[in-house]
């Protein structure tokens, strides 16, 4: 036995059609086994290095030939053929010599990893070409006479949010917890009651796959959950079984572990940020287990003693042999080629750099079947004797020491008694099980594996080629088109699974009725109508008030999230050229949005587009949350907020989907940015999850998604305070509009900004420091004050006011003091600033930039009055929707113009101007008349630069005072001698 580092490949992928649209950068660059990424903020920097055993571009030099398949073009590009040679055939040869195998995807989502693992149609990933060869294998071993017999099993697990699901027994995990993770004292951590059911061909492992792949939609489907959070395991038990020398039977059994993991974005900033508890509780904790796992590893390898945290995940617990026993490991990482994405990718980059210093010991499986059936009898009557007498034996390597067990109270050490013993029993029925299934011959587990059904499918596929049908869309392509209701002629009622008599179509979720939706087929012309008023149903975005035809390629949505297309194919054959059209689950969305009041049309700047996705992944996951608030009866309402980056009080940035979370009860609202929105509505999810199986679901204020705390402090407004007066000296004071999230007024805000000395006096128009340049400051000190006097006019519901600004490149920001009780607060504050050397950044901040003052405070609670009947919120929704219809044409608060802000603040500084410029104009005068009267022919060129340039009127008075006492300024008079010569010029 010797060690063996992981074997670690990177491949990047092609631009997508939204990076394209983007005009993305490529990032990414290979040679050889060397990969480069460069950061494209600072483009001129030298790119980072890293090197693996394999550098796969599969960015660009290729072609899709008609079929679909993806051919290369040039000789650096890397196709699944590639891939499987370099990598999946490893792990094939790995198992054939009884060794057990692991290779895992990683990577940001949509960074290809379920490509390189699945891959799409003909172009077959890793997983369905090891599976195909496997079984070639076999084949050529018994088609050349070899007596040994092969037994190959399959399983397919998910890990989403801690909880493992068996893909392929959807309904033996039931509860939010789902089955347990156990660990063998030789086998290691291992999954109890996991389906593994024996298959005899490729295509029975097709067929299983596409069952779990199918049984994992209905479950995401259900529950909206998002695949790209959830990590898959397909497990393939490989057992060869041959007869040797002394006439022992041998089983040489090779687990191969094939791993796509979640996305890999998601696994910062969980509990990271500073958000309360209920915002990191179990939000991918596996993949952040995964990384200090892999870390710890990384510095057992370096010779670094310490411990490594596989207990600390399900999906560590289950990779711990692949990580650091006995596996052969392999670890292929994704990467996005552009620039949007350069700091999720050099973060995978680092990920997989760590991951090559693992090393781990493989050993082939081999023993003779008696002796594996007498050390399961052995370790079975172990465990019996030790619960007969009250003893534990320890499980694994997991036990407490006997320093932990002395610093147990009593009760822990109970509680632990307890845990232990419930191990030991389900144990007890393991290697029960085990004894049996080894007993049994392969054909009557092929047998039993048949009659329990499972699978399946072809039928369905068959049928759907020529009768019409709902097909399922999913923000996962992979999950597109996993789940079919055919529609043939006659009626089918739509409903869930409470419904009186059982649907025709049963669809289990949120907003989903006993009795939802009735379709009926009548003569090849099929229609939708609702089954009751409460019931969502959407075609094309639009709601169905009454009876229609569905069209082929119809979009449907039934309820919350059960988004489908009707496919119908004689229409299509019949007018081929009138469905055109792609349908994506973005597409389908998009026209939901556009539905719901929000402009989806085709947009070409990159902010845009980044507003439209934004759009598309929140308003369903809206409808959500809003729904599971029905269903729990929770009292809040959700509802889109787009924000620019002004109305967060931010002076620049692009526009964004925020949340209003709103209490139904007391009237507070929060404004939630989307990434929070987004944790809430998974611990949303797993409340409504458990609520629905029946177990606990209630939770503590303190980690309850749909409660914020109500001293938790709110964004009452900001004030956009243009500095452009600065930049030529000149004050500023202003009664300012404060306007909310929707750029409604809120109140007025008193704010001077005033040029002065730097003891701190201000300078008054006396002083008359103006400037005509705004450039002519740089080099120079400048000193100035910033006041916030006053509010007036804050709506009654806000306490605790306070105002808060960031001035030019201040890291923290200045405060007023916090005012409690009055919707008149007095701030009384004043900063003084000063800057020695005013800089060329310094000037433009002024002449062109905006000081955003935040208005913050607390809201106060407004209980409802008792007289006032209880409603549930499903009830206090639908009067909301009743009052505002009657009240549609109410638009309550004033709207502010920000450009007539900014032109304000403009035209202020103009009139300034040219008041300046007005009195240099009578200067100007001045020195004429003054020359006049003294009958002089010239002016003294200093003279006249030093009224020019006069800062104030008291130095220009001393210049034209001069003009008098030149003697050599000529005489207007007939006897004035023209040649006379002096330092002057003339004024004509």
């Amino acid at each position: 036995m010797s060690d063996e580092c992981v074997k670690v490949a990177v491949r990047v992928r092609p631009f997508n059609s939204r990076e394209k649209a983007r005009s993305a950068q490529l990032i990414i660059n290979m040679k050889g086994t060397t990969t480069y990424i460069t950061d494209p903020s600072a483009p001129k920097d030298d790119p980072k290095e890293f090197n693996f055993d394999y550098s796969y571009w599969s960015h660009d030099g290729f072609k899709e030939e008609g079929n679909g398949m993806l051919v290369p073009t040039e000789s650096k590009y890397a196709d699944q053929s590639t891939v499987f040679k370099d990598l999946g055939q490893g792990v094939l040869d790995n198992a054939w010599s009884g060794y057990n195998s692991t290779l895992f995807a990683y990577g940001q989502t949509g960074s290809g990893k379920s490509f390189s693992m699945v891959g799409y149609g003909v172009n077959r990933g890793i997983v369905p070409i090891f599976c195909d060869e496997l079984f070639v294998g076999i084949n050529k071993q018994k088609d050349s006479g070899s007596k040994t017999e092969f037994e190959v099993s399959f399983s397919m697990l998910e890990i989403y949010n801690e909880a493992v699901r068996d893909l392929l027994n959807p309904n033996s995990a039931k509860g939010s917890k789902g089955l347990r993770v156990r660990e063998h004292p030789k086998k290691g951590f291992y999954v109890d009651q996991l389906k593994s059911v024996p298959v005899q061909s490729y295509a029975e492992i097709e067929d299983r796959m596409e069952e779990g792949t199918r049984n994992r939609t209905v479950a995401a489907t259900q529950m909206n959950a998002t695949s790209s959070r959830a990590h898959t395991i397909v497990g393939i038990t490989f057992t060869q079984k041959s007869i040797n020398d002394a006439g022992q039977e041998m089983a040489k059994t090779a687990i191969c572990n094939l791993v796509d993991l979640a996305g890999s974005e998601r696994a910062d900033s969980t509990g990271a940020t500073g958000q309360r508890l209920k915002e990191g509780i179990g939000i991918n904790q596996s993949l952040s287990s995964l990384g200090n796992c892999i870390a710890a590893l990384a510095d057992q390898a370096g010779g670094k003693k310490t411990k490594v945290p596989f207990r600390d995940s399900v999906l560590t617990k289950l990779l711990k042999n692949a990580l650091g026993g006995n596996s052969k490991t392999v670890m292929i990482a994704a990467l996005s080629p552009a620039d949007i994405n350069f700091d999720e990718t050099l973060s995978t980059l680092r990920y997989a750099d760590r991951a090559k210093q693992i090393k781990t010991q493989a050993v082939v499986n081999e023993d003779p079947t008696e002796k594996l059936i007498r050390e399961l009898k052995e370790e079975n009557q172990r465990l019996l004797d030790a619960i007969k007498k009250g003893g534990v034996v320890t499980i694994g390597a997991g036990g407490a020491s006997e320093e932990d067990m002395k610093n147990m109270s009593e009760a822990e050490k109970a509680a632990m008694r307890k845990e232990m013993e419930e191990e030991m029993e389900a144990r007890v029925k393991d290697t029960e099980r085990e004894m049996e299934e080894m007993k049994r011959t392969w054909e009557e587990k092929l047998k039993q594996a048949q009659e329990a059904g499972g699978g399946g499918g072809k039928s369905t596929k068959e049928a759907r080629k020529t009768k019409p049908h709902f097909y399922n869309l999913n923000i996962d392509t992979q999950l597109s088109g996993m789940i079919a209701h055919l529609v043939s002629p006659g009626t089918y009622k739509i409903g869930n699974n409470k419904a009186d008599t059982t649907p025709d179509i049963e669809l289990n979720g949120l907003s989903i009725q006993k009795e939802h939706a009735i379709v009926t087929n009548d003569g090849g012309k099929v229609f939708i109508e609702k089954a009751c008023a409460e019931a969502k149903l959407l075609v094309n975005g639009d709601s169905v008030m009454s009876k229609q035809e569905l069209d082929h390629n119809d979009r449907v949505m039934f309820g919350s999230n059960h988004l489908y297309v009707f496919y119908h194919p004689d229409l299509y054959k019949a007018n081929p050229k009138n469905y055109t059209q792609i349908i994506t689950y973005e597409m389908a969305q998009g026209e939901i949005a556009a539905q719901s009041g929000f402009d989806m049309s085709a947009k070409h700047s990159n902010d845009e587009l980044l507003l439209q996705e934004d759009l598309v992944e929140m308003i369903p996951a809206l409808e959500e949350a809003n729904a599971i608030s029905e269903e729990l009866d929770k009292k809040v309402k959700f509802e889109i907020v787009v924000m620019s980056a002004k109305a967060r009080g931010l002076p620049s940035g692009r526009t964004e989907v925020c949340v209003k979370m709103r209490n139904l009860e007391n009237s507070l609202e929060y404004i939630w940015p989307r990434d929070r929105f987004i944790r809430r509505k998974y611990l949303m999810q797993e409340m409504y999850q458990n609520f629905a199986e029946g177990a606990d679901w209630q939770l503590p204020d303190e980690q309850d998604p749909f409660t914020e705390d109500a001293d938790t402090e709110v964004q009452i407004g900001v004030v956009n305070c243009y500095l452009q007066s600065l930049a030529y000296l000149i004050e500023s004071r202003e009664q300012l509009e404060i306007t909310d999230y929707r750029n409604k007024e809120v109140g007025l805000l008193s704010v001077e900004i005033v040029p002065c000395d730097k003891s701190g006096r201000e300078f008054t128009d006396a002083d008359d420091i103006f400037v005509e340049d705004p450039k002519e400051l740089i080099g120079t000190p400048i000193n100035f004050v910033v006041k916030v006097n006053s509010a007036t006019g804050i709506p009654n519901k806000y306490t605790d006011i306070y105002c808060k600004y960031n001035m030019f490149l201040d890291t923290e920001p200045s405060k007023t003091g916090v005012i409690k009780g009055t919707s008149n607060p007095e701030f009384k504050h004043r900063k003084f600033y000063n800057y020695d050397v005013t800089t060329s950044q310094l000037v433009d901040y002024m002449n062109n930039g905006v000081l955003m003052i935040q208005i913050w405070g607390k809201q106060k609670m407004v209980q409802a009055s008792k007289k006032v009947k209880v409603q549930n919120t499903k009830q206090i929704n639908l009067a909301e929707v009743v009052a505002k219809g009657n009240n549609k044409n109410q638009d309550s608060g004033k709207t502010v113009d920000i450009d007539k802000v900014r032109l304000t603040f403009q035209l202020t500084v103009a009139k300034k101007r040219q008041e300046r410029l007005d009195a240099k104009v009578a200067q100007f005068k001045k020195m004429l008349e003054v020359a006049e009267r003294h009958n002089k022919a010239r002016i003294e060129t200093t003279v006249i630069k030093q009224v020019m340039m006069a800062p104030n009127m008291k130095v220009a008075e001393k210049a034209i005072a001069r003009i008098p006492k030149d003697s050599g300024a000529g005489d207007m008079g007939p006897h004035a001698n023209g040649n006379q010569k002096s330092g002057v010029c003339n004024i004509m």
